[in-house]
């Protein structure tokens, strides 16, 4: 009996000491399992890391009852942060976990860590616990990659937000007119019209012209009409007339107040005259006239459609037809408006004399952000205008004021995309991402579509985000980091065109990547005259080994 025991104990210690073995041989043969992982360097993504990491076990070393509990843990400056720990089974485990074959088997698991600064310097290591029976063995832990990459927190996250553009028109086209009229069916010029109060205030207008410096005559015209009755064909005829006795006539009252040679044009039947003084008068029924207008093009079956209306013809040949038998004497003037350095001038001096368009040019030029403000306040104040409160904004926008900014944005009237893109670029700035993109999904204008590009960079989309920002304006950084992060490194140097600190650092980046490495030094050399692009760059996984 004795006997017996001594045999059965001396079992129990062989199967002991067996499964002692067996897990201490998966710690010892460690070595040999491999790890992949991609991407390597980590990369930081919407302030996530989800690297893939593909662990191969060789034949023969995953026990078929052990469990091995594998931890997956940053470790960075500052800390570590482990990510969820994964279970495996040997094929003869009666549990749910995911099974190793002992003839060898490649697992692959997505990992998921939160970016926490400091994980630029770091790596990723896994840490293992193998079980059996109630025993353990604590594994060497596996190297798996360095670093972590956060290229795409370079993205420049103010936004694009343009201001409301001005009508202000520097030079503006004028035209000082005369007319004289002539009698039914008649192409004599009357004395009494030469003398006319229209040819009087036409004279004095182009002496004006001649002495107003901020005036110039750029051309002169004489232009002759028939009135809209007795047929198409005697009417042209009649219009020629009138244009040759009224160039004669220019020649005549024009002496002496230098004025150029005309352009003479007959233009026949004035049927557009009639229409806007037919619009501009009393008539009864003038609906009705109006009407025909439009039914009918043929000049032939308008006139007989009015003359058919009798009474009504009677007031038009009483009231509008003479209006028509005429010839206009132009002067076309270009009027010089005020210049930037006047407009800067009359800010301080005489700011009364500035309309709405004048006051928003003005604001445009000017760089000081208070004054520029005050600028905006006087057109809303004295011109109620919508564009003004958006500028306002804008202008606190720029200043970092985003309270402020939201706040004059509030009170502007017209909800148009312009004013969508501005709230996005406010949640932007606040940082709730699904608003902003929300804001600049709705309104579409180039503006958002640049603004989304950098929602779309700070999301992953970076492909996407490419062909948001491949046509933006003013936006060359953001444009260019979107093709680093898609991999477009030609795209993205031709992208690139300011010299700024953010712009070379850019630069070094893409340099980096090619291998040039004397080229990415360069660039870093302007870069890190920004002492934060400095402190950035002294971590940076995308200069490892070039500084």
């Amino acid at each position: 009996m004795k006997k017996v025991l001594n045999l059965a104990l001396a079992a129990l210690l062989a199967v002991a000491a067996l499964s002692c073995s067996s897990i201490e041989k998966m710690a010892q043969l460690a070595e040999n399992v491999t790890v992949e992982c991609a991407p390597a360097p980590l990369e930081a993504v919407g302030g996530q890391i989800n690297p893939l990491v593909a662990v191969t076990y060789p034949a023969g070393y995953f026990h078929p009852k052990a469990i091995l509990e594998v931890t997956p843990v940053i470790v960075y400056e500052g800390g570590e942060q482990a990510g969820e720990t994964l279970v495996y089974q040997g094929e003869k485990v009666k549990d749910n976990y995911k099974v190793v074959p002992s003839d060898g088997s490649t697992v692959r698991e997505t990992l998921h860590f939160t970016y926490v600064p400091g994980m630029e310097k770091s790596y990723l290591e896994l840490r293992g616990v193998a079980r059996l029976k109630g025993r353990f063995v604590t594994l060497p832990s596996k190297k798996v990659a360095d670093g972590v990459n956060t290229t795409y927190q370079l993205v420049e996250m103010d936004g694009t937000l343009p201001y409301k553009a001005d009508d202000y028109m520097e030079i503006i086209s004028q035209t000082a007119e005369g007319q004289i009229r002539y009698n039914v069916n008649s192409a004599d010029v009357r004395q009494s019209e030469l003398k006319g109060q229209s040819i009087k205030n036409f004279l004095a207008a182009l002496d004006e012209i001649n002495s107003n410096s901020r005036k110039t005559l750029k051309s002169t015209e004489v232009v002759a009409y028939a009135s809209p009755e007795g047929g198409q064909t005697l009417n042209r005829k009649l219009s020629d007339k009138r244009a040759g006795t009224a160039e004669k006539a220019w020649d005549k009252v024009t002496k002496g107040h230098s004025a150029d040679d005309p352009e003479v044009k007959s233009v026949g039947q004035d049927w557009e005259g009639f229409k806007e003084l037919v619009e501009a008068s009393n008539i009864q029924d003038k609906d009705l006239i109006l009407r025909v207008l439009s039914m009918y093009s043929d000049p032939a079956v308008r006139e007989s459609e009015i003359r058919n209306m009798s009474e009504i013809f009677k007031e038009l040949k009483g009231e509008v037809l003479p209006e028509l038998r005429r010839a206009r004497f132009i002067a076309n003037v270009e009027y010089q408006n005020y210049t930037p350095e006047e407009l800067q001038a009359l800010v301080d001096e005489n700011i009364d004399v500035l309309d709405e368009e004048a006051l928003l040019r003005a604001a445009a030029l000017i760089k000081d952000p208070a004054k520029k403000i005050s600028i905006y306040k006087k057109a809303i104040n004295k011109y109620d205008s919508d564009r003004a409160r958006f500028n306002t904004g804008v202008a606190y926008l720029e200043q970092g004021k985003i309270a402020e900014a939201a706040a004059a944005f509030n009170k502007v009237g017209a909800d148009d995309p312009d004013l969508k893109n501005a709230k996005g670029v406010i949640a932007l700035r606040k940082g709730d991402y699904a608003e902003a993109a929300r804001c600049f999904a709705a309104s579409g204008n180039d503006a958002s579509v640049a603004n989304m590009g950098v929602i779309d960079i700070l999301n992953g989309n970076y492909e996407k985000a490419a062909k948001e920002l491949a046509d933006a304006k003013g936006a060359c950084c953001n444009k260019g980091l979107a093709y680093i992060l898609n991999g477009q490194l030609d795209k993205a140097q031709a992208a690139i065109k300011c010299q700024c600190p953010h712009s070379n650092y850019l630069r070094a980046i893409i340099a980096a990547r090619k291998g040039q490495v004397a080229d990415a030094k360069a660039y870093l050399e302007k870069a890190c005259k920004d002492p934060e692009l400095a402190k950035r760059a002294a971590k940076d996984i995308e200069f490892a080994g070039i500084l």
